[in-house]
């Protein structure tokens, strides 16, 4: 930034990479201090041609001791608006250059005063609790457009997490989730209390109907079946009409059978089959020859080898569809979560109730977060400060308020001309 001290015209101080609002205000506070500076010159010019003509004139009196207090008025305000940014003149005079100087006070007491004035809880649940943040982003969501933005970012954010994540490591886990819950435990007793239970209730009876009807069915369907069987197990020498009149003998018998389980809910066989079920239940609980069966099913079953090829069937499954419903806009899954979005924002925003709690609940997070790491918070404007170069800093504050700094300079100069002309009138008026 260019000094600030009573020479030529000053130019615009911009940077190459400065932004365009930062280009702006430069050129704004270039003008300003061209127009402060053009009083004071004004002044100057004004007061050598009046001190210059007193003696003809002598009313320029008068004038000469308006430009003088102008001059005076200008050149003090130039000096504490300057003090503020640099050495007046390049001279270290003390007290002077206050921001450069005293940059890092300057930032803590910044983050000092925004973390006691603006991080309180009482100040961020006012504020919230006026901003009726839920009903807002409630009336939001409930837009197609914003619940298909936020599905459509969802949908981007699954997909890269997803991506990014390890394949073997995910097997892994998998695999290891799979032993924890599934494998290491024994399934005999849960199996046996989970079945006692069905049993007890009778849910199994559905099961047990239908296992009968089907084998009826067969039955009824299957006479040359169970007649062709009796001819291939009895003996050569028995003639081929015995066989045809026993096969047709044993195939009544066991349709009879069949059809008298199927009509009768209290036959010996489905008591029989009940009270098996009940047996087999106690034993997976409490008979150990019964539980290592069971234990002996299970590895057969989940093997190393097979637990391995699972977990990585179910990882592969698992993106493979996450993939599919993600690309496309049209998928079951991307059109249910929309729907769901677009729903919970029209609760959320024609719901009194669900806003409240939900503006409780952010009330309260805030309050928490202001709670426990406002100094963390206010901190940032300390470090960034500290960080800042001392000129860079004194640089970017007068950007921001400079221009209205110099109308200090632009009233000094005014004042200071009136205040001067008002003490030569009175001291004329006394004294002469």
């Amino acid at each position: 930034m260019a000094p600030t001290q009573p020479s030529g015209m000053l130019p615009a101080p911009t940077k190459p990479t400065a932004s365009p609002s930062d280009v702006a205000k430069a050129q704004a506070l270039a003008r300003m201090k061209n127009i402060a500076l053009g009083l004071l010159i004004a002044m100057a010019v004004i007061f050598c041609f009046a001190f210059a003509l007193q003696p003809r004139f002598p009313w320029l009196d008068y004038v000469r001791a308006g430009a003088e207090g102008g001059m005076v008025g200008a050149l003090a305000d130039w000096f504490a608006v300057t003090a503020l940014f640099k050495y007046p003149m390049g001279i270290k005079i003390p007290h002077t250059a206050i921001i450069p100087n005293r940059k890092d006070e300057i930032g803590a007491s910044l983050g000092e005063f925004v973390e006691t004035n603006f991080l309180s809880e009482t100040v961020v649940a006012d504020k919230l609790a006026s901003a009726q943040i839920a009903q807002k982003v409630g009336a939001w969501l409930s837009k197609p457009a914003s619940a298909q933005r936020v599905a459509t970012e969802g949908a981007a954010a699954l997909r890269g997490a997803i991506t990014i994540l390890n394949d073997d490591d995910v097997r892994d886990v998998i695999e290891s989730m799979v032993r924890k819950h599934l494998v290491d435990p024994p399934w005999g007793p849960p199996i046996g209390k989970v079945t006692e239970r069905l049993f007890a209730e009778g849910h199994h009876h559905a099961l047990v109907d239908l296992l009968v009807d089907r084998s009826t069915d067969w039955i009824e369907s299957n006479h040359d079946t169970v007649a062709g069987l009796v001819t291939e197990r009895s003996p050569s020498w028995v003639p081929q009409f015995v066989d045809g009149l026993v096969g047709d003998k044993i195939y009544t018998e066991l349709h009879k059978f069949a059809r008298a389980v199927q009509d009768d809910p209290h036959h010996e066989l489905r008591i029989q089959l009940d009270n098996y079920l009940k047996d087999l239940a106690q034993e997976l609980q409490h008979d150990p020859a019964m539980i290592a069966k069971a234990e002996s099913i299970k590895t057969q079953v989940l093997g190393d080898p097979e637990v391995r090829e699972l977990a990585g069937r179910s990882w592969e499954a698992i993106k493979t569809a996450v993939f599919t419903a993600v690309d496309d806009p049209e998928s079951e899954l991307r059109r249910k979560f929309t729907a769901a979005i677009q729903d919970f924002g029209g609760r959320l925003a024609g719901d009194v109730e669900l806003a409240q709690k939900a503006n409780a609940w952010i009330s309260d997070a805030a309050s928490y977060l202001v709670r426990t790491y406002k100094h963390e918070i206010a901190s940032i404007i300390t470090d960034t400060v500290e960080r800042w170069d001392a000129v860079e800093t004194s640089e970017k504050i007068e950007l921001q308020v400079g221009k209205d700094l110099q109308f200090i300079r632009i009233n000094g100069t005014v004042v200071g001309s009136l205040a001067g002309l008002a003490i030569f009138a009175v001291a004329t008026f006394i004294f002469h």
